[in-house]
C-alpha cells in the first residue's frame, strides 16, 4: 500500500512538473513574440499649386485709403509669372496689372464738385520662394497713371481743371501676398503707395 501511494505521488508530481514546464514555455513565447498589428496607412496629398513660372491669375479687389472722400475703391488684378530668378534665391518674377475705380462728391462754401478716378498701374513683382507653396509673399514696384474727371460748380474755378484735381502719373511701391485655398483660388492682399493704400480680394487661376 505504501508503494502504491508513492507511485501515485510520483505520477502526480510528474504531471505537475510537466504542466508547469508547458505553462512556462507558453508564457515565454507570449512575452518574446509581439502580437501582430494591423497595417497602418497614411494618406497625404501634396499641394501642387502656387505661384510659379507659367502661372496666370485674375481677380477683383476692394481698396481702402488714398481714395479721396470715397469709402473704397473697386478694381481688379491680373498677374503672370514670367520666370524663376536663380541669382535671387530662386524667387519668381511676376508682371502685374492693376485697375481701380472710385468716385466721390464734395462741397465747400458755395463750391461743389464730383470726382471720378481710374488708376491704372503695372508693376514688376519679386515673389519669395517658401517651403510651403500655399503662401506667396511678394514685393513690387512700378508706375501708374490715374485718369481723373471732375465736374465743378461755383463762382470761380479752383486750381487745375476747375476743381483742383487732374490726371497724373504716380509711382507704385507694393508689398503683398496670396494664400492659396486651392490650386485655382487664392486670397489676395497688397499694401503700399499708389492707388489705394490697402487692397483685399480673391484671385482665380487662368492657366
Amino acid at each position: 500500500m505504501f508503494r502504491s501511494r508513492a507511485r501515485h505521488a510520483f505520477t502526480l508530481t510528474t504531471v505537475v512538473v510537466t504542466l508547469a514546464t508547458v505553462a512556462q514555455t507558453v508564457a515565454a513565447q507570449a512575452t518574446t513574440t509581439p502580437a501582430p498589428t494591423a497595417p497602418t496607412t497614411t494618406s497625404t496629398t501634396a499641394f501642387t499649386g502656387g505661384f510659379k513660372p507659367g502661372y496666370t491669375d485674375i481677380g477683383f479687389a476692394v481698396g481702402l485709403g488714398n481714395t479721396g472722400s470715397a469709402a473704397a475703391a473697386v478694381g481688379g488684378r491680373f498677374e503672370h509669372a514670367v520666370k524663376t530668378l536663380p541669382d535671387m534665391a530662386n524667387g519668381t518674377l511676376g508682371i502685374e496689372a492693376s485697375l481701380d475705380y472710385y468716385s466721390y462728391s464734395a462741397a465747400f462754401i458755395g463750391y461743389s464738385w464730383n470726382v471720378t478716378a481710374l488708376p491704372i498701374g503695372v508693376t514688376a513683382n519679386y515673389h519669395f520662394k517658401l517651403d510651403d507653396p500655399k503662401f506667396d509673399p511678394f514685393i513690387g514696384a512700378g508706375l501708374g497713371y490715374e485718369i481723373v474727371t471732375c465736374s465743378f460748380s461755383g463762382p470761380t474755378p479752383i486750381g487745375t481743371g476747375g476743381c483742383g484735381y487732374a490726371s497724373k502719373v504716380y509711382f507704385i511701391g507694393r508689398l503683398g501676398g496670396r494664400y492659396f485655398m486651392s490650386p485655382k483660388m487664392a486670397v489676395y492682399a497688397d499694401v503700399g503707395a499708389g492707388a489705394a493704400n490697402l487692397s483685399l480680394g480673391l484671385m482665380f487661376k487662368m492657366k
